[in-house]
């Protein structure tokens, strides 16, 4: 027999709160290993620069210094974390071969004894870089004469011959002629760093058994694993990695940064080697939410029912993909909303800058989506002259609706949360929204 439910409603205890507020929580660097030596980054000083050359004789006269990795060392030099999921192509080396396009891209990686022997080899390393013109600004990047941040010659990700994630759903600007009003809003959101307690971290173990254990902080242990295997050209089963407590990731710490580097570094020196982020790393060159700009225009009719929706949405992916194209997709397939709108297009850029690169973080793509559609909500119900609950009722989108993207809603129960909110609220609907359902419309009823 199954137990009775006993957690809904109920403030339950965190299983690891107690170990987190007292400090007995082992985080993934809390690990110590004999023999172990640590990875730190030669990053570039410059947003944009052809590399012309690297010095590496300064470097390696330091004391503790053991070796250091250039692109040349890693077997399979471009990361591969849409790849997995069939989204291509792959453009971001994991140590920069003739260009860097963001500042604090890593070209050179140092193993020392210490921590302090890499942070001196790294401070001795000389680059001859020759700096290009940058570019930091969505639309600036897609500007004739902009500066090109990509290798394939145009600033935007490529979906299916488009510069664009598209969506189309009827006739959008009939609707907008036969509007009663125009609603229009340009919606603004900043990189947010998802700032983890522990910073990005992994230690790579060689076993005896000629396999590597990596104890590490991501939040995808199968995903990290897959693509540490394919960018080191290792069969899967020569990797064991060990997850655990994350330290704080939001999406974050989804990307694949340190694993290989870390492993690659334990297979050339037969040690286990430990590569942590710092806290300037982490807040620096560490994937963040990307800035969004969205454009937002609305046909909306005098008793506000929202009959055309027209989205242009341009995503900052930074210098090179990493979630942001997959991030457009959601975006594309949630902007127009929860609401029944029959005439809809959607524009969705994924546009790289020099900037650094973003990822993923709390909803990504959809967040942004919701706060250009809520804010445009309570704009369309000033100029129509109703109350935002009206609006969001009027226009709430019901089981059987077909959405912009081509997807039947199921299950919606939008309608009865937002009787439940205005409840818990205070707030006294009218009897005909307090009628209403989310269910199926009656054949043919609007």
């Amino acid at each position: 027999m199954s137990p009775a439910m006993n957690v809904v409603g109920r403030s339950v205890p965190r299983s690891d709160g107690i170990g987190h507020v007292t400090g007995r929580t082992q985080f993934t660097t809390d690990r110590s290993f004999p023999g172990l030596l640590h990875l730190k980054i030669v990053r570039s000083p410059l947003h944009h620069a052809r590399i012309l050359g690297v010095d590496l004789s300064e470097a390696e006269r330091v004391p503790g210094f053991v070796r250091a990795l250039t692109h040349a060392d890693v077997p399979h030099n471009v990361y591969t974390i849409l790849g997995l999921i069939g989204v291509e192509p792959e453009e971001e080396f994991v140590l920069a071969e003739d260009r860097v396009r963001y500042k604090g891209e890593p070209i050179v990686a140092i193993v020392a004894e210490s921590e302090d022997a890499a942070l001196e080899a790294v401070a001795r390393v000389k680059l001859d870089l020759e700096e290009l013109p940058a570019v930091f600004e969505v639309e600036e990047a897609l500007r004739p004469g902009a500066p090109i941040v990509t290798h394939w010659g145009n600033n935007t990700f490529m979906y299916e011959g488009h510069p664009c994630r598209r969506v189309r759903f009827g006739d959008v600007e009939a609707a907008f002629a036969r509007a009663d009003h125009i609603v229009e809003g340009v919606y603004n959101t900043k990189p947010i760093e998802q700032a983890p307690t522990e910073t990005t971290a992994c230690i790579a173990v060689p076993e005896a058994n000629g396999r590597y254990t990596v104890y590490t902080n991501t939040q995808a242990v199968y995903f990290s694993l897959d693509n540490t295997a394919i960018i080191l050209q290792v069969p899967g089963n020569k990797l064991h990695f060990v997850g655990g407590t994350v330290g704080g990731g939001f999406g974050g710490k989804v990307d694949v940064i340190v694993e290989p580097l870390a492993t690659l570094a334990a297979m050339k020196t037969s040690r286990p080697v430990r590569y942590a982020f710092s806290r300037s790393e982490e807040m620096q060159v560490s994937s963040t939410r990307s800035a969004w700009r969205i454009y937002m225009k609305d046909g909306v009719m005098a008793d506000g029912r929202i009959i055309a929706r027209k989205v242009t949405s341009y995503a900052d992916s930074g210098a090179y993909s990493r979630q942001t194209p997959y991030a457009l997709t959601k975006h594309a397939a949630n902007a127009a909303g929860p609401y029944a709108i029959p005439n809809v297009s959607i524009d969705a850029y994924c546009v790289y800058t020099n900037r650094q690169p973003s990822s993923a973080m709390r909803g990504f793509g959809i967040t942004m989506a919701s706060f250009a559609i809520e804010v445009q909500m309570d704009k369309i119900a000033e100029v129509v002259g109703l109350d935002p609950w009206s609006i969001h009722f009027i226009n709430a989108y019901r089981d059987g609706d077909m959405k912009p993207h081509r997807k039947l809603v199921e299950d919606a129960t939008l309608i009865e949360t937002m009787q439940a909110a205005a409840g818990l609220v205070g707030h006294e609907l009218p009897a005909r929204f307090r009628a209403m359902t989310s269910a199926r419309r009656p054949e043919g009823g609007v």
